[in-house]
């Protein structure tokens, strides 16, 4: 009885630790030493407490409190050590003369090369030495630009043109000296949108920054080629000769992709085509290679090991292919990267064989549980992220919908191999109706084709392109074969992703029907009579017709996107949608529209009616070609010129003043460019495109990058009636904007400046922000605000996503000064 009851108790303790984990993770401010320090005291004092007669609700309750009490100090404990290395905000914007190594293979780009330094020394780079050294943080995210930094500080001109400087060859591996301008861990801030800063956080990076190279700056000084990273060196060899031997770009990345866990050299167009078939996870480094490289090395090893009559008689055969399996797809987890989701399939793996190893049978829930309570211990963090839920809750529906019922054994081998197949269909087809409510909750798509596409494509990467591009190591021309195999897949791939209705998207449910979804799928997959199973199909309904919030007819809202240096505004009335601008161009293969406005379109159920680009610069028009390829149907109204790449995606009208026309009782009205400005105009911002949307009520003015000349002409036309409740800074908050004959009659009563966090032209510019204090004008920026959301029915009402359920491990920028 002893034993049933300690039994119990783990059950409820590991449960305990995982919620326990997961509550801390909800904190907005960490509490002191002490106060996790008491927390973790009386979980070990109730983990320890005798068992005897407490009865079976007892034992558990004390089991709970016990692993909630323990979850929730040791992740807070550990917070806290992190954040004790943390960059001082005093150093943001700093000279640092910085000592160290390149600790992993780095990513090159158009615009540069991007890598992680591990610092041994830092200093001031120059003219403070009476003051102590600096100290930052001990891993560094850096970017080497082969624009000259040296002229990026605040208040740059942003017309200037960049002088380009030679980049030098960097490998990991590699000590250099390098002086660096930092800045704290900042990512967009939008909703439902990805967590950039907690995947730093994950991934042990405390700040960011970049190698200054302008003529004032001490130059960068290689100062050896050590022997630390050996990994990473030899990852980069890899990847090089990887490069070398296939010739086609794009299917070199996607063998990189699998054999050293370079997900960045994938192509974009191919990421499109793998998401819309529900195989991405198939191309990068995931929990499903490294368990199948652990199922065939363990195999491999149990074969070898039968062979030896010495060491089946020290250990068994079965228990050396466990251990070795293990170890060798940790190995080969170390090799690709060691990317968080593979850290987590091997602590998976090696607490699934600890428990193989104890000798007991243990019932599938404890064993779930226990291996789910391990990781998260490891990685409390993990708890934040999709793919722990999809890989967790996966394996748990597998163990829930299994039957337990031997396969063919004694009917030959046809039967065997038939059997074997429709186990691997059935469980296929159990976790796709499991994860469809949980994949559109954290994705807001599914892959109507991914049944089909997962059906073909896991066995011919698993057992074909992954074992030819890793065996390529050793014999280089299977590189090129494993790129044959990899095209002919790409080409089924593709004509499955053109067919109609390959994805389905739905706005993001609310948790309670996600998780009702998920409940649902699990019932209709599980071994039930069919009257039961048919229950689950009411669970799933509101997951899959969860309605997109709508203003009332009359009203309008505005969701100014964070998309960084650029601008973005959603406008929507009760049954009509607008962009105004899609943000900027972050490189060749990233844009605003692929990073943030496609997955917020998704989410928020927009269905755009017509998108306005202001004018052609890139911040303003990065994302469009993404955005105009999801929203087919979208007119396009802009100042851009008939030559301009865009108008071959879609033919553009060109946006004059007095056009103007009316959505559910909601005026939108185009102040400029006039029609004779077009022949004129000497700079892009001369043209930009300025809307007002509104109603008697309330007003809103989009004024994308005019500039003083345009904002007089506006005022001598307009006068009053370019008035608005919310002003979207014209050209970011630039000097060469918002000037006060503008301010006084627009009369604002907000102004909303989207920017970049320490931006390198010094958007907002101070005078500018004095300007608006002036007048009494509320400002809001995009680094401080996130997205921020904007309703007529509210007008003196900001929200800001940064604002929303915040967490300690988010930046919070200083107010702006």
């Amino acid at each position: 009885m002893e034993g049933r009851w300690a039994a119990w108790r783990g059950f409820a303790l590991l449960g305990g630790s995982v919620l326990g984990a997961a509550l801390q993770l909800q904190q907005q401010a960490l509490w002191g030493w002490p106060a996790y320090a008491m927390v973790v005291v009386v979980g070990m004092l109730a983990a320890t407490a005798p068992l005897a007669r407490r009865g079976r609700i007892g034992v558990g309750v004390l089991g709970l409190l016990a692993g909630l009490a323990l979850g929730f100090g040791t992740t807070g404990g550990r917070a806290l050590a992190y954040l004790a290395d943390a960059l001082d905000p005093r150093l943001e914007g700093q000279d640092i003369r910085v000592v160290g190594v390149v600790a992993q293979m780095p990513q090159r780009n158009e615009t540069g090369v991007r890598f992680r330094f591990d610092v041994d020394e830092a200093r001031w780079a120059a003219g403070a030495s009476g003051l102590p050294p600096p100290r930052v943080p001990p891993r560094l995210a850096l970017g080497w630009y082969a624009a000259d930094t040296g002229a990026w500080s605040r208040g740059a001109d942003e017309g200037a043109a960049a002088r380009t400087v030679e980049l030098p060859q960097v490998h990991a591996g590699q000590r250099w000296a390098l002086t660096v301008r930092l800045k704290a861990p900042h990512g967009n801030r939008n909703p439902h949108g990805f967590d950039y800063e907690l995947w730093l956080w994950e991934q042990g990076l405390q700040a960011t920054g970049y190698v200054r190279t302008g003529g004032h700056d001490a130059a960068p000084a290689l100062l050896g080629h050590g022997w630390a990273h050996p990994v990473e060196r030899a990852r980069e060899a890899v990847r090089d000769g990887i490069d070398a031997q296939v010739a086609d770009r794009r299917l070199a990345g996607v063998i990189a992709a699998l054999v050293t866990g370079d997900q960045a050299s994938i192509d974009r167009a191919d990421w499109d085509v793998f998401r819309a078939t529900g195989v991405a996870h198939l191309m990068s480094i995931s929990g499903l290679h490294v368990t199948m490289f652990a199922w065939l090395a363990a195999a491999a090893v149990g074969w070898l090991w039968r062979r030896s009559p010495r060491l089946l008689l020290r250990w068994p055969a079965p228990h050396a292919a466990l251990v070795g399996g293990v170890g060798l797809a940790a190995l080969y987890a170390l090799f690709s990267g060691w990317g968080v989701p593979s850290q987590r399939t091997v602590w998976m793996l090696a607490l699934a064989a600890l428990l193989r190893l104890s000798a007991r049978r243990w019932p599938w829930p404890f064993a779930w549980l226990a291996v789910c309570a391990g990781v998260v211990a490891i990685d409390p963090w993990a708890l934040m992220q999709a793919g722990f839920w999809l890989s967790f809750v996966a394996v748990g529906v597998l163990f829930a919908t299994d039957s337990g019922a031997p396969r063919a054994s004694g009917a030959g081998a046809a039967a065997r191999f038939g059997s074997t197949l429709w186990h691997l269909a059935r469980e296929q087809l159990v976790v796709t109706l499991a994860l469809a409510p949980l994949s559109l909750l954290l994705f807001q798509q599914l892959s109507l084709v991914g049944l089909l596409a997962n059906a073909a494509a896991i066995p011919w990467v698993t057992l074909v392109v992954t074992p030819l591009a890793m065996l390529g190591i050793l014999c280089p021309p299977l590189w090129q074969a494993a790129a044959w195999a990899v095209q002919g897949l790409g080409w089924g791939l593709q004509v499955l992703a053109a067919l109609p209705g390959a994805t389905v998207s739905t706005p993001a449910p609310a948790l309670w029907a996600a998780i009702a979804g998920v409940a649902g799928g699990l019932l209709i997959a599980m071994r039930l009579p069919l009257p039961m199973r048919l229950l689950g199909l009411p669970l799933i309904v509101p997951v899959l017709l969860w309605p997109a919030a709508r203003p009332p007819a009359g009203e309008f809202e505005l969701l100014a996107a964070d998309v960084g240096q650029g601008n973005a505004v959603i406008v929507r009335t009760a049954t009509h949608s607008l962009l105004y601008d899609a943000g900027p161009r972050y490189s060749l293969e990233s844009d605003a529209g692929h990073r943030v406005l496609v997955p917020l379109l998704r989410a928020e159920g927009v269905t755009l009616d017509t998108v306005v680009l202001s004018h052609r610069d890139s911040d303003h028009t990065g994302g469009a070609a993404a955005v105009l390829a999801m929203q087919p149907q979208a007119a396009l109204l802009s100042s851009i010129e008939a030559g301009h790449p865009l108008q071959a995606l879609r033919p553009a009208v060109r946006c004059e003043a007095g056009q103007r026309w009316d959505w559910d009782g909601v005026r939108f009205e185009v102040l400029h460019p006039l029609p004779a400005d077009h022949a004129t105009a000497t700079k892009p911002n001369a043209l930009s495109c300025v809307l007002r949307v509104g109603h008697a009520g309330a007003w809103a003015l989009l004024a994308g990058d005019i500039e003083k000349a345009q904002e007089a002409a506006l005022v001598a036309r307009a006068g009053e009636s370019l008035h608005a409740d919310l002003l979207l800074a014209p050209h970011h908050g630039s000097k060469t904007s918002s000037s006060a004959a503008f301010l006084d009659a627009v009369m604002p009563r907000q102004v909303v400046v989207q920017s970049g966090w320490r931006n390198r032209f010094g958007h907002p510019a101070p005078e500018v922000v004095a300007r608006y204090r002036e007048r009494g004008v509320e400002i809001v920026d995009s680094p401080r605000c996130g997205a921020l959301r904007w309703r007529s029915q509210a007008p003196a009402v900001l929200a800001c996503e940064r604002q929303v359920a915040p967490h300690y491990w988010q930046h919070r920028p200083a107010p702006l000064p």
